[in-house]
């Protein structure tokens, strides 16, 4: 079954569409909309950012989950069909805007999944850089079968992640996909039993707080883009992101503590 945004789209002005928490160095941004579930609209958008920005300031990774039995059932189609074209282009560039901040920013984003993941919501996920699904979860990107196409950067952002046949597939036929099957086509990286998506981000966001701060940025900022250059621009580029990244004081003193104590050793997994 393909779960979508209704027809309603009324907000009350009070309403708090995102919510905000943090644990320890790690920031809990939720989607607050479950009675619609989730589906984002203008309004919510905004908030968004809001939060987002709010994360960037304050701290060092940041988990993306939503309230209510599912994650994001996508564009909030009521409010989409009363625009006109020229507003629609406007709408979908905000979209990428937003989402760029999440995708390029200074910290990394861990989407804690369940339920519905469809078309918008599918969008907004993949803009960040790990995502965790709970055995809940499906995805499904609908927007053939309503007469329009997906505008917040999914065909950039999931096409990169799936594969542009499948993600015609998709679109094409309406289906919908599971968590296994998410994990198999790299729409997620980890599949969880039911309920255990929201901690597995949390704690997995936990260990990349720990990260030095520039190692997070370059993998948030370049390693995305030298895998879109000619190998030979790719392995310019890394070679200069490499030796800056050895420079900073972080990393000297990263690296003394591992040369002299040992710290950070790497094990096998399941070794403690």
């Amino acid at each position: 079954m393909i779960i979508e945004g209704q027809n309603d789209v009324s907000d009350h002005n009070d309403t708090q569409l995102v919510t905000f928490e943090m644990r320890g160095d790690v920031a809990l941004v939720g989607l607050n909309r479950p009675a619609k579930r989730n589906a984002i609209s203008d309004r919510f958008v905004n908030e968004i950012e809001v939060n987002v920005r709010r994360a960037r300031d304050t701290a060092r990774a940041a988990v993306l989950f939503g309230h209510g039995p599912h994650f994001c059932a996508g564009l909030d189609l009521g409010e989409h069909v009363k625009k006109s074209p020229m507003e629609g282009v406007q709408n979908s560039r905000r979209w990428h805007e937003v989402f760029s901040q999440i995708e390029f920013g200074p910290i990394p984003w861990f989407a804690a999944l369940h339920g519905a993941v469809v078309g918008g919501g599918l969008e907004l996920a993949a803009a960040t850089q790990v995502r965790i699904a709970d055995e809940s979860t499906f995805f499904a990107l609908p927007e053939g079968q309503r007469g329009i196409f997906v505008g917040g950067g999914g065909s950039v952002r999931i096409a990169r992640l799936t594969g542009v046949a499948r993600m015609a597939d998709m679109m094409l036929t309406g289906r919908s996909v599971d968590a296994t099957l998410g994990e198999r086509w790299n729409m997620v990286q980890y599949v969880v039993p039911k309920g255990e998506a929201l901690e597995t981000a949390i704690e997995l966001a936990e260990q990349a707080a720990t990260n030095s701060s520039f190692s997070n940025y370059a993998v948030i900022n370049a390693l995305p883009r030298i895998n879109q250059m000619a190998a030979d621009d790719g392995l310019f580029v890394e070679s200069f992101v490499s030796s800056f990244a050895a420079t900073t004081p972080e990393a000297e003193a990263r690296l003394n503590d591992f040369l002299q104590r040992g710290k950070g050793k790497v094990k096998a997994p399941g070794q403690t």
